[in-house]
């Protein structure tokens, strides 16, 4: 039996731009992504702190080193500029593996710069 598990995670990253006129995704710094395992392309569920918002997109690689967190298309009318959002991508593991898997949690300050936690 395979289950879903919770992979990876971006913690409290701030949102830095919501574009309508595009086809739809999230934008995310490319450090985040290497710094938490999340590809280019993969499917994330976003929740939004602020508002309450659970939806699902998928991920296009940003500008290395900028922050940029950015929602597009119809994605960009759930979100606010300074939003707090948390990214997770899920994976699916045989049972006894996902028991003892240990997921990716990725902190970051209010610049989305990856901080110790």
């Amino acid at each position: 039996m395979l289950v879903h598990v919770f992979r990876a995670k971006l913690h409290r990253v701030v949102v830095t731009e919501a574009n309508l006129n595009y086809m739809g995704s999230i934008t995310v710094d490319e450090n985040l992504l290497d710094a938490s395992g999340i590809f280019p392309n993969e499917k994330v569920q976003i929740v939004n702190i602020n508002n309450g918002e659970r939806f699902e997109t998928y991920v296009i690689k940003g500008e290395r080193g900028s922050g940029q967190i950015c929602l597009n298309g119809p994605a960009a009318r759930k979100v606010q500029l300074g939003d707090k959002l948390i990214v997770i991508a899920y994976g699916m593991l045989p049972l006894d593996e996902a028991k003892n898997y240990t997921p990716v949690a990725v902190y970051v300050n209010e610049n989305n710069q990856q901080v110790k936690h």
